[in-house]
């Protein structure tokens, strides 16, 4: 009786048809290496990917990618919210290709995107090295931006026709641009949108322009920065500008406890009707024109700020405000 009722189970297995293995389920925590491979699952140590990108299509919205050691991973498009992280495991880096992108950001108007510890580098050749087209925010942390050089080219591009916010801490953003309007950071919000920036501990320098915040491609709020405890410096142009023109949104910049020294242009530019700059405690030095405002833009300075020995005229606030 046994024999027969193996038979019979036996003869039920040849007759149950094999069923598809179950795809690979998006994990919250990933993890990319150097010895890795993007046909690994990638979620724990010893099966990490090889590339940002393959880990980013495992990972989940909101979850995050860790770096276990040092390598290059490769340029990645984001598409959703995604931490990805290093902490200390060496030069994480990504090597933008000839006229491309390092990291592009186009995930939806609600995704939050955080990068730490990578280094972005055009080689020359690149195009820009983080180019935020959509998210809600975007925080950089101890990251370096360089060497992005074809015309146009930008250290780091935030233009989107979505209202964003954009942080930076502790990044280090150099050699970048060539066209007289690129740069190292450059915040153009587009339509409606408004793009607002803290910018803290941030060095740019040997770009073409440091910072430019400019309104003049939207008609909403326009686009706000705030640049703290900061060095800009060596720049080819300008080391701050602010620009925006009749009929479009305005540009702001508070600039507070920073250092605009030894760029080619001027050191802190305001230009257009609805350009503003604050200054606030600030060394502006060594640059070929110190401070300036024109087509009624204007500097609006707190009464503590060091301008002088320029190497043209350092140049005159527009008004001032009295510390509280």
């Amino acid at each position: 009786m046994r024999k027969i009722m193996r038979s019979a189970f036996a003869l039920g297995a040849l007759l149950v048809p094999a069923l598809p293995a179950a795809p690979a389920l998006a994990q919250p925590k990933t993890y990319v290496s150097n010895t890795g491979n993007d046909f690994n699952s990638c979620v724990i140590v010893g099966a990490a990917c090889a590339t940002f990108a393959g880990a980013l299509a495992k990972t989940n919205p909101g979850g995050e990618i860790t770096v276990l050691n040092i390598g290059e991973y490769g340029p990645v498009v984001i598409n959703k919210s995604i931490n990805i992280t290093n902490d200390g495991a060496g030069e994480a880096s990504i090597l933008a290709p000839a006229s491309g992108v390092g990291i592009d950001i186009n995930a939806g108007v609600g995704d939050i995107i955080s990068l730490r510890g990578l280094v972005i580098d055009g080689q020359g050749v690149g195009n820009i090295g983080i180019f935020i087209e959509q998210a809600s925010a975007v925080h950089i942390q101890n990251c370096v931006i360089r060497n992005f050089e074809q015309d146009s080219a930008h250290g780091l591009f935030a233009s989107s026709s979505h209202n964003m916010k954009l942080f930076v801490s502790d990044t280090l953003i150099f050699n970048n641009g060539r066209g007289v309007a690129s740069g190292g950071i450059v915040i153009v919000p587009l339509g409606t949108a408004t793009a607002g920036a803290v910018l803290d501990r941030v060095r740019l320098e040997n770009n073409v322009i440091g910072l430019r915040v400019a309104g003049g491609s939207s008609t909403g709020n326009g686009a706000h920065a705030v640049l703290r405890d900061s060095v800009v410096s060596g720049n080819a142009s300008h080391g701050i500008s602010a620009t925006s023109s009749l009929g479009q949104a305005p540009a702001l910049i508070a600039v507070e406890r920073t250092s605009s020294v030894n760029n080619a242009g001027t050191g802190i530019i305001a230009v257009g009707p609805h350009a503003v700059v604050l200054l606030h405690d600030n060394t502006v030095a060594r640059n070929g024109v110190g401070i300036s405002a024109t087509a009624t833009g204007q500097l609006i300075s707190y009464g503590n700020n060091k301008v002088n020995n320029n190497l043209g005229a350092d140049g005159v606030p527009t008004g001032s405000y009295s510390p509280i």
